[in-house]
């Protein structure tokens, strides 16, 4: 066996004489069954008219039958775990020699556990000021606000506008034309353009005024394009938010008054904090468990994962409207990307401890922790549970829960046993650890 560099290894493998002949042996005789040949019966067929007419079939499947037999073999014997799949090259097939051949592979790499347990990370209990409290409950008078009309007279700032509004021009193909909208002057959400000519106005009024949107504006219709438009005042709307008591909050929910209300609140943010601030310090233990330990990665797992990334980014994008089609992708260029390589190589390497660390500490996928996650899943599509099980089953989703759920048991290990601290710890290295 050679050792190349990092995952890469190559055997040379020879197969004896004797089982090369004994290989020929069944592919002649496998042709010789099926072959029909003039002035023959089937199967009458000699087999040195075989061997002649049939040599190029003969010795694809003497190859096809040894090379991965012998391979296997080879491998077991040397106890090499490979990943991905074998370049085999340099055959040598002649009658009445043994059958030589090459093969370049990768192997997982062996991994030397550092101590993992007791990783230093920044990480504090989260707080709830009062203010925060007092935002959220103000989210949900806004959510509960009520809109009256106002008698008439000019719109100011802070207004809803109701009004028709109608594009002149500026427009490709069909005009712009709403026979009712509201318009909140002055708000973050409303087009500076529209604040400012509306403001002044009364019911009953009119006016003509161009707009020009902003080249990322979400509709591609009007992004980047100045347009013209034709709008008529029709009233003027104000917000009412409801008073902030314990009727108020009972309306909500199962809160006696206001007091309950703000509690649940509180909790609510707190756990919301609480589960943002381990997620960042689980990540920042990943990276740490990464950096602590130094070992090669195959190449096939690299490419994996840099496809993995590219991936998603483009199921995003289509989420979004974009017509992937017309991105012409390289991926030739995409796995040779050093900054993609670079990210794709410490996931891998995440990856790999991550098992490592769920294997030594014994942590696995209950059947009731899957089974849980699958009624969650069921709840949320409006599936039966049962055929959605099987679906799972069948697409490879319920693998991956699994998998999920190990990952994320194997992360609350890792945390529960880090010593945290206030402030950022030193970076630790696999040359210092």
């Amino acid at each position: 066996m050679a050792f190349i560099e990092g995952c890469k290894h190559s055997l040379e493998i020879s197969v004896p004489v004797a089982e090369v002949e004994a290989e020929t042996g069944r592919a002649i005789e496998s042709i010789q069954k099926r072959a029909r040949l003039p002035g023959f019966r089937p199967g009458k067929t000699p087999v040195s008219i075989i061997r002649r007419q049939f040599a190029t079939e003969i010795r694809k499947q003497v190859v096809e039958a040894l090379v991965p037999r012998f391979f296997e073999k080879e491998l077991k014997q040397e106890e090499l775990r490979m990943v991905g799949d074998p370049t085999i090259t340099d055959i040598h097939f002649h009658e009445g020699e043994p059958l030589h051949f090459k093969a370049e592979f990768e192997v997982a790499p062996e991994i030397e556990m550092k101590e993992y347990r007791g990783l230093t990370v920044a990480y504090s209990e989260p707080s709830v000021a009062e203010t925060d409290i007092d935002g959220r409950i103000e989210q949900l008078r806004e959510q509960k606000a009520n809109f009256a009309n106002v008698d008439p007279r000019p719109l100011e700032n802070g207004d809803y506008a109701v009004i028709s509004l109608e594009s002149t021009g500026g427009t490709d193909g069909e005009p712009v034309k709403q026979e009712e909208m509201t318009l909140h002057l002055g708000d973050t959400g409303t087009l500076p353009e529209f604040s400012e000519n509306l403001a002044g106005l009364t019911p009953g009024e009119g006016k003509s005024f161009d707009v020009t949107y902003p080249e990322n504006y979400v509709s591609e219709k009007l992004a980047g394009k100045t347009v013209s438009f034709r709008a008529l005042v029709k009233g003027i709307r104000r917000k009412e938010l409801p008073d902030l008591n314990d009727e108020f909050a009972q309306d909500l929910g199962d809160f006696r008054d206001l007091g309950e209300l703000r509690e649940a609140i509180r909790k609510s943010i707190y756990a919301e904090r609480e589960h943002e601030n381990q997620r960042t310090a689980k990540n920042s233990l990943v990276e740490s468990l990464v950096d602590l330990h130094e070992f090669p990665v195959p190449e096939v797992f690299i490419e994996h994962q840099v496809r993995n990334r590219v991936e998603q980014a483009l199921h995003g994008m289509v989420a979004q409207g974009v017509d992937v089609s017309k991105l012409s992708l390289d991926w030739s260029k995409v796995l040779k990307d050093e900054q993609e390589r670079g990210r794709a190589v410490r996931e891998v390497k995440a990856s790999l401890l991550l098992s490592k660390v769920s294997e030594r500490e014994s942590i696995h996928a209950m059947r009731d922790e899957v089974d849980r996650e699958v009624d969650r899943l069921a709840r949320q599509q409006r599936e039966p549970v049962a055929a959605l099980k099987i679906r799972f089953e069948k697409d490879g989703t319920l693998g991956r829960i699994a998998s999920h759920i190990q990952t994320e048991k194997t992360l609350n290990f890792l945390f529960e046993h880090a010593t945290k601290t206030a402030e950022e710890p030193a970076a630790v290295s696999a040359e210092t650890a």
